[in-house]
Protein backbone atom coordinates (compact mmCIF):
# COMPACT_ATOMS: atom_id res chain seq x y z
CA UNK A 1 0.00 0.00 0.00
CA UNK A 2 0.91 3.70 -1.26
CA UNK A 3 1.90 6.29 1.61
CA UNK A 4 -0.81 8.33 0.29
CA UNK A 5 -3.08 5.78 1.50
CA UNK A 6 -1.79 5.58 4.83
CA UNK A 7 -3.32 8.72 5.74
CA UNK A 8 -4.90 9.02 8.83
CA UNK A 9 -7.80 11.09 10.65
CA UNK A 10 -9.34 12.05 13.65
CA UNK A 11 -13.53 11.52 13.62
CA UNK A 12 -15.77 12.30 16.71
CA UNK A 13 -19.11 11.69 17.21
CA UNK A 14 -20.24 14.03 20.10
CA UNK A 15 -22.42 13.47 22.75
CA UNK A 16 -25.85 14.43 20.18
CA UNK A 17 -24.84 11.61 17.78
CA UNK A 18 -24.31 9.08 20.43
CA UNK A 19 -27.45 9.49 22.15
CA UNK A 20 -29.38 9.17 19.18
CA UNK A 21 -27.91 5.85 18.55
CA UNK A 22 -25.70 7.22 15.15
CA UNK A 23 -22.22 5.84 15.73
CA UNK A 24 -22.36 2.39 14.12
CA UNK A 25 -24.15 4.38 10.97
CA UNK A 26 -21.17 6.93 10.58
CA UNK A 27 -18.69 4.50 11.15
CA UNK A 28 -20.06 2.20 8.21
CA UNK A 29 -20.15 5.18 6.03
CA UNK A 30 -16.61 5.03 6.17
CA UNK A 31 -16.07 1.99 6.03
CA UNK A 32 -18.42 1.25 2.98
CA UNK A 33 -16.25 4.48 1.65
CA UNK A 34 -13.18 2.11 1.80
CA UNK A 35 -11.60 3.10 5.05
CA UNK A 36 -9.99 1.27 7.36
CA UNK A 37 -10.69 1.77 11.20
CA UNK A 38 -7.28 1.58 13.32
CA UNK A 39 -9.23 2.31 16.54
CA UNK A 40 -12.62 3.45 18.59
CA UNK A 41 -13.69 3.82 21.72
CA UNK A 42 -16.15 5.48 24.08
CA UNK A 43 -14.77 7.93 25.94
CA UNK A 44 -16.51 10.45 28.47
CA UNK A 45 -13.60 13.10 28.33
CA UNK A 46 -11.84 14.90 30.61
CA UNK A 47 -11.71 19.12 30.90
CA UNK A 48 -8.32 18.62 30.38
CA UNK A 49 -8.62 16.66 27.12
CA UNK A 50 -11.35 19.03 25.34
CA UNK A 51 -8.99 22.05 26.59
CA UNK A 52 -6.36 20.70 24.77
CA UNK A 53 -8.10 19.86 21.72
CA UNK A 54 -10.44 22.52 21.15
CA UNK A 55 -7.18 24.83 22.40
CA UNK A 56 -7.78 27.32 19.04
CA UNK A 57 -10.89 27.82 20.53
CA UNK A 58 -10.22 28.77 23.96
CA UNK A 59 -10.50 32.75 23.63
CA UNK A 60 -14.30 32.58 22.02
CA UNK A 61 -17.33 33.10 23.65
CA UNK A 62 -18.87 29.96 23.43
CA UNK A 63 -15.50 27.99 24.12
CA UNK A 64 -17.25 26.94 27.85
CA UNK A 65 -20.39 25.58 26.17
CA UNK A 66 -19.11 23.82 23.88
CA UNK A 67 -16.56 22.10 27.10
CA UNK A 68 -20.23 21.61 28.89
CA UNK A 69 -21.33 20.17 25.52
CA UNK A 70 -18.77 17.63 24.90
CA UNK A 71 -18.89 16.33 28.86
CA UNK A 72 -22.49 15.81 28.55
CA UNK A 73 -22.18 12.46 27.34
CA UNK A 74 -19.71 9.63 25.91
CA UNK A 75 -17.77 10.61 22.68
CA UNK A 76 -17.26 7.82 20.30
CA UNK A 77 -13.61 8.49 19.01
CA UNK A 78 -12.14 6.60 15.94
CA UNK A 79 -9.27 6.66 13.42
CA UNK A 80 -9.36 6.23 9.89
CA UNK A 81 -6.95 5.17 7.06
CA UNK A 82 -6.98 5.43 3.66
CA UNK A 83 -6.31 7.81 0.79
CA UNK A 84 -7.26 11.49 1.50
CA UNK A 85 -8.72 10.32 5.07
CA UNK A 86 -8.76 13.98 6.31
CA UNK A 87 -9.79 15.91 2.81
CA UNK A 88 -12.39 12.87 2.10
CA UNK A 89 -13.86 12.43 5.92
CA UNK A 90 -14.20 16.39 6.21
CA UNK A 91 -16.63 16.16 3.35
CA UNK A 92 -18.34 13.08 3.85
CA UNK A 93 -19.26 15.05 7.46
CA UNK A 94 -20.86 18.22 5.33
CA UNK A 95 -20.14 21.82 6.64
CA UNK A 96 -19.57 22.72 10.18
CA UNK A 97 -22.76 24.26 10.22
CA UNK A 98 -25.36 21.81 8.95
CA UNK A 99 -27.65 24.38 7.50
CA UNK A 100 -24.80 24.62 5.09
CA UNK A 101 -24.16 20.79 4.23
CA UNK A 102 -24.42 18.84 1.24
CA UNK A 103 -27.03 16.55 0.76
CA UNK A 104 -26.10 12.90 1.92
CA UNK A 105 -23.17 14.27 4.35
CA UNK A 106 -23.97 13.04 7.34
CA UNK A 107 -24.36 16.44 9.07
CA UNK A 108 -26.86 17.35 6.07
CA UNK A 109 -28.69 13.48 7.29
CA UNK A 110 -28.22 13.95 10.78
CA UNK A 111 -28.11 17.66 12.23
CA UNK A 112 -29.56 20.90 12.14
CA UNK A 113 -27.43 23.00 14.69
CA UNK A 114 -24.15 24.14 14.66
CA UNK A 115 -24.19 23.71 18.38
CA UNK A 116 -25.25 19.91 17.80
CA UNK A 117 -23.90 18.54 14.91
CA UNK A 118 -22.97 15.24 15.32
CA UNK A 119 -19.57 14.85 15.17
CA UNK A 120 -15.89 15.98 14.54
CA UNK A 121 -13.65 15.28 11.72
CA UNK A 122 -9.70 16.94 11.44
CA UNK A 123 -8.69 19.43 9.46
CA UNK A 124 -5.45 18.93 8.56
CA UNK A 125 -2.88 15.58 8.34
CA UNK A 126 -1.10 17.53 11.11
CA UNK A 127 -4.34 18.33 12.90
CA UNK A 128 -5.10 14.71 12.31
CA UNK A 129 -1.94 13.57 13.96
CA UNK A 130 -2.06 15.63 16.84
CA UNK A 131 -5.90 14.68 17.67
CA UNK A 132 -5.28 10.86 17.13
CA UNK A 133 -1.79 10.90 19.64
CA UNK A 134 -4.03 12.77 22.35
CA UNK A 135 -6.99 10.81 21.92
CA UNK A 136 -5.62 7.54 21.29
CA UNK A 137 -1.68 7.66 22.26
CA UNK A 138 -0.03 4.64 20.94
CA UNK A 139 -3.65 2.60 21.27
CA UNK A 140 -3.43 2.35 18.03
CA UNK A 141 -3.78 -1.20 16.29
CA UNK A 142 -2.44 -1.97 11.95
CA UNK A 143 -3.39 -4.54 10.05
CA UNK A 144 -3.67 -6.10 6.66
CA UNK A 145 -6.77 -6.05 4.71
CA UNK A 146 -7.74 -8.20 1.79
CA UNK A 147 -9.88 -5.96 0.67
CA UNK A 148 -7.48 -3.24 0.07
CA UNK A 149 -6.57 -5.01 -2.80
CA UNK A 150 -9.59 -4.07 -4.55
CA UNK A 151 -10.55 -0.79 -3.12
CA UNK A 152 -7.00 0.67 -4.32
CA UNK A 153 -5.28 0.47 -7.40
Amino acid sequence: MSAANLERSFIAVKPDGVERGLVGEIVRRFENRGFKILALQLVHPTTELLSEHYKDLAGKSFFPGLLAYMQSGPVAAFVIQGKGAVKIGRAMLGATNPQDSAPGTIRADYALDIGKNVCHGSDSVESAEREIALWFGENIKSYTRAVDAVIYE
